[in-house]
């Protein structure tokens, strides 16, 4: 068994090679031993649209059941639903098999033992488990279907503010799970839809299911053109990230996202906490403070944030990636489809398009997120090196890899936590300046790249 598949907050490899049956089954195994320590007794399962889900859906359920779990089966569906369908049931836990944006040879779990998304230590947990083989044996369990989609509809439909106008949307499911949800609540809430994408299909035809990545948003971006369209969404492969383009076809990127939205929530709830992670611009910040929020800056990933959220009371966070965390009227966990449907809420009763609500935000001159390709044992390592680099004469914010900062702008360098790959970014008060940061970032990774290869 590959150690490395178990990472920060979620598991994931590549099927056949790191996901094997055997693997699969004792991780079902592993995981419902724990839930039925905490006490748990039924045990939700979603899956994506991938080519191997179903083979991995078999063999990870049939390791829940034999720990006498009652394992709820809610079929094909985004993760964001795997997450709703698990709270508003009341169910003991749950488990989205998804390789959410990766590529199609790869697949993955996301798991929750009660509310809460596990990550770090109890996912270290269940591979020591595993390892040992001290699994707990209590009978043969059952499994039983749940039509989770339209609970979810009625649930959103319910929330969403009617009235304002109508608004087109371009929306590209990327060949993923999204649209299973999103098209039904889009029309009950009188939207206009053009749809691209839609047809679920794990070997992702059309492009790589990943919304971060600016080549993959082309077709989105000329459609809305050609449509004239109010905006364009994109999701990831699960659904539980929001890439947006506005009506004039240009990017909205996670942290301009995070801030009109975080606007909307303060409107509502004044003082409220909001939290971005450590790559976002230091004008998400400095808005949510002149908004009368208060700004939080917290690690990257999904897990670690909604623990944060629940930690702080936070209302609303969000990632540069597109994970956008509602628990301002909402559930308090990363939802692309819910995200849509508030923005869309928000644009239908604003007199301005999205485009001219962007002019509002205040801004710096950022870089997209650069990758820097290390290997997997490395990346840590060659991060930290990074840090004692800075260190020596900037101050730095070390939550999540290390942030550096400068008079007239900052640098960041992480390790990223699902793939072998350090991610940079930069922003500065002028093009130059940024470009100089960046150019000292690269110069900092090749030396702790010679530091730690030796």
């Amino acid at each position: 068994m590959n150690p490395d598949i178990f990472r920060q907050y979620d598991i994931r490899g590549v099927v056949d090679v790191d996901l094997t049956g055997p693997v699969v089954h004792d991780l079902g195994r592993a995981l419902g031993t724990c839930a039925r320590q905490s006490g748990a007794a039924t045990f939700a399962v979603g899956r994506d649209c991938r080519t191997h889900s179903p083979a991995m859906w078999k063999a990870l359920v049939t390791g829940l059941v034999s720990t006498g779990l009652e394992v709820v089966d809610l079929g094909v569906v985004p993760t964001p639903l795997l997450y709703f369908g698990v709270v508003t049931l009341e169910l003991g836990g749950g488990v989205m098999i998804t390789g959410s944006h990766n590529p199609p040879p790869f697949n993955g779990f996301k798991m929750m033992i009660g509310g809460d998304t596990i990550h770090g230590d109890a996912i270290q947990a269940l591979r020591r488990m595993m390892e040992t083989e001290a699994f707990g044996v209590c009978g043969s369990g059952t499994v039983s279907r749940f039509n989770v989609v339209d609970r979810y509809v009625d649930f959103v439909a319910a929330d969403v503010r009617r009235g304002g106008r109508r608004l087109k949307v371009v929306v590209d499911a990327g060949n993923g799970v999204g649209a299973i949800a999103a098209l039904p609540l889009l029309e009950r809430l009188n939207v206009e839809v053009v749809p691209l994408f839609f047809e679920p299909d794990g070997t992702f035809p059309n492009h790589h299911p990943d919304p971060s990545e600016l080549e993959t948003l082309e077709t989105l971006i000329a459609t809305v053109r050609r449509e004239g369209a109010d905006l364009g969404i994109a999701y990831d492969g699960d659904a539980d990230r929001i890439g947006v383009v506005d009506d004039r076809g240009e990017v909205v990127f996670g942290d301009h996202l995070l801030c009109l939205l975080a606007r909307d929530v303060l409107a509502d709830s004044p003082g409220a906490t909001i939290i971005g992670e450590v790559k976002c611009s230091q004008t998400l910040f400095d808005d949510i403070a002149a908004h009368g929020g208060v700004p939080m800056m917290w690690k990257v990933g999904h897990s670690l944030i909604k623990a944060r959220m629940k930690e702080t009371g936070a209302a609303l966070a969000g990632e540069m990636s597109g994970h956008i965390f509602f628990a301002h009227r909402y559930l308090g966990f990363d939802d692309a489809i819910y995200t849509t449907a508030r923005l869309l809420e928000l644009l239908a009763h604003q007199p301005l398009p999205l485009s001219r609500l962007l002019e509002t935000v205040p801004r710096l001159h950022a870089t997209p997120e650069l990758r820097v390709e290390v290997g997997e044992r490395e990346k840590f390592a060659i991060a930290r090196a990074v840090a004692e680099v800075f260190a020596v004469d900037h101050e730095v914010v070390t939550i999540d890899g290390v942030r550096v900062l400068f008079d007239d702008g900052w640098g960041l360098i992480r390790a990223s936590n699902t793939q072998p790959v350090l991610v940079l970014r930069a922003e500065g008060t002028t093009v130059e300046r940024r470009d100089a940061i960046v150019a000292l970032l690269y110069e900092a990774v090749g030396q702790a790249q010679r530091t730690v290869r030796g």
